[in-house]
């Protein structure tokens, strides 16, 4: 017989981790399943030559764009997920962001819940996950009665400069939100120590608040919660009449394995999700697992995503650079009628790392001394072509178009033209390497969107409590049930979201 849990959770990052984490107190049996194993520590953690060189922790295999061409996708198989290795940028979904926003491709749907009824669980979820920040600053901040627990981190003297500068141009530039422990009474070897090493990297000395630090690792302090790494879910297998998963398939080491629960969260990261229950249909569900409105893999949002580097006329002798975000351009510019996206500060880069972008500089030697690294990113529309496939051989195959192009080349010339304000040279370098430069495909932390949440049984595939609208006990809990992407990192929003469908887990579980 397989073994019987309370819960399991399938995937362990931003969701996964979190849900198991809140869970953990309600003295539930709870099965966490992990494909992938833990991310190894050690020196070539912080090495850009094996991270972005040898590609040292890019375990995701190949999958497939929609001209069948491979790519190696930046998906992390690893205890925490790709927060093991995000920015730890926390940012709250604006409060226009949950209604309908005009854009110059379309419009951007509206949330079936606002931004108050998702407030109370951002507030805990930037404390679960140590933010630091300053309310208020942010033009675009949404309302709260809550500050920070933890003042933000301050600019190093070029971004205080920066930052003056950009005032004086008439912006308002404001410290970004990141899931750090710095001020934390935590023993030295897990406290930040303002390195260049956050974007792309995991942390060394464990302070990046990731989903294995702040989430698991604790979880796994309760008696009553177990974790499998290197054990993948292959198939969602239903009762009879379709209506319940009666049993987790598991690939275990090579080892076919099977479990049951009285409830299963799926949360293995947009695009895999929607794999998995496409993967899962059976005779009372042909179109893949709690699909019978056809939304299921549908829906693919990445935002439209530049990494650029600008080169100061001025010497940037910034080490811990990811400090500062500007939203002036979030909605529009006052010239042009729709949104351009919002633009922040990207960790520093190094001499390989500019080496593989810029690799005929006439100084390459030089530009790590001067760069200063910007992100910028472009909401990009929810199109229902835009979708998830798994093909008869078990493989992802992506189909994505992206929007909003107009936007995000708008959004760029405003920061070319802002080039002389910051006292940078004129041509700026694209990270082709870093990210993908302008993200493609291939790029998908900000992937969500493929199993969205609604009232309509005919349009979503889950309810508001992101409990599938066909199966009885499957819950989606990671940024699939995404409507529409906004232009802010999503993160903040899967773990408010993994905490708000905890609170109601436990309720029917008795808890």
């Amino acid at each position: 017989m397989p073994e019987h849990y309370d819960v399991i959770v399938i995937g362990s990052g931003a969701g996964g981790g979190t849900l198991t984490y809140a869970l953990a107190p309600t003295g539930k049996r709870i099965l966490l399943l992990e494909r992938g194993g833990w991310y190894p520590r050690e020196k070539e953690n912080w090495s850009s030559v094996s991270v972005w060189g040898d590609l040292r922790y890019r375990n995701a295999g190949h999958w497939l764009d929609q001209h069948g061409k491979e790519f190696n996708p930046k998906q992390h198989y690893y205890v925490g997920g790709n927060t093991k290795v995000y920015g730890a940028v926390l940012l709250r979904m604006r409060e226009r962001d949950f209604g309908p926003v005009g854009h110059v491709d379309g419009v951007s749907p509206a949330w079936p819940l606002s931004y108050a009824d998702f407030e109370p669980w951002y507030t805990r979820a930037e404390q679960l996950y140590h933010v630091h920040g300053e309310r208020g600053v942010d033009p675009l901040d949404p309302p709260s009665d809550t500050p920070y627990g933890w003042p933000a981190m301050s600019h190093e003297a070029r971004i205080e400069q920066l930052a003056s500068d950009l005032k004086d141009a008439g912006l308002t530039p404001f410290p970004l939100p990141l899931g750090i422990m710095i001020n934390e009474e935590r023993p030295e070897r897990s406290r930040c120590i303002r390195c260049s090493t956050c974007d792309g990297f995991a942390c060394l000395v464990r302070a990046k608040a990731d989903a294995e630090v702040v989430c698991v690792e604790p979880a796994l302090e309760s008696p009553n919660v177990t974790l499998l790494v290197n054990a993948r879910a292959t198939a969602l297998e239903t009762t009879s009449d379709g209506r319940s998963v009666s049993t987790v398939v598991v690939d275990h080491d090579g080892r076919q394995e099977e479990y049951t629960a009285d409830v299963v969260a799926v949360a293995c990261g947009a695009i895999n999700s929607a794999a998995l229950l496409l993967a899962s249909a059976n005779e009372r569900h042909p179109n893949g697992l709690g699909n019978s409105s056809g939304v299921v893999g549908r829906h693919l949002m990445l935002h439209n995503n530049s990494s650029l580097i600008a080169i100061s006329t001025i010497p940037n002798p910034t080490i811990f650079e990811k400090t500062l975000g500007v939203n002036d351009f979030y909605y529009g510019d006052g010239e042009w009628g729709y949104p351009l996206g919002a633009m922040q500060m990207l960790g520093k880069s190094d001499a390989f790392t500019i080496s593989l972008d810029a690799p005929h500089a006439d100084d390459p030697a030089d530009l790590p001394a001067h760069s200063l690294d910007f992100w910028l990113t472009t909401e990009d529309l929810p199109l229902w072509d835009n979708q998830v496939q798994v093909e008869p051989t078990g493989r992802i195959r992506l189909t994505y178009t992206p929007t909003n192009l107009e936007a995000h080349n708008r959004l760029t010339a405003k920061f070319r033209a802002l080039l002389d304000t910051m006292r940078c040279k004129r041509d700026i370098i694209e990270r082709a390497t870093y990210l993908g430069g302008r993200l493609g495909i291939a790029a998908v932390p900000h992937q969500n969107g493929t199993i969205r949440f609604g009232t309509d049984a005919a349009t979503s595939a889950l309810d508001l409590n992101c409990k599938m609208h066909d199966l009885d006990n499957l819950y989606v809990v990671d940024a699939s049930f995404f409507v529409s992407s906004s232009s802010v990192n999503p993160t903040l929003t899967i773990i408010a979201n993994a905490l708000r469908v905890a609170d109601h887990l436990a309720e029917r579980l008795g808890s």
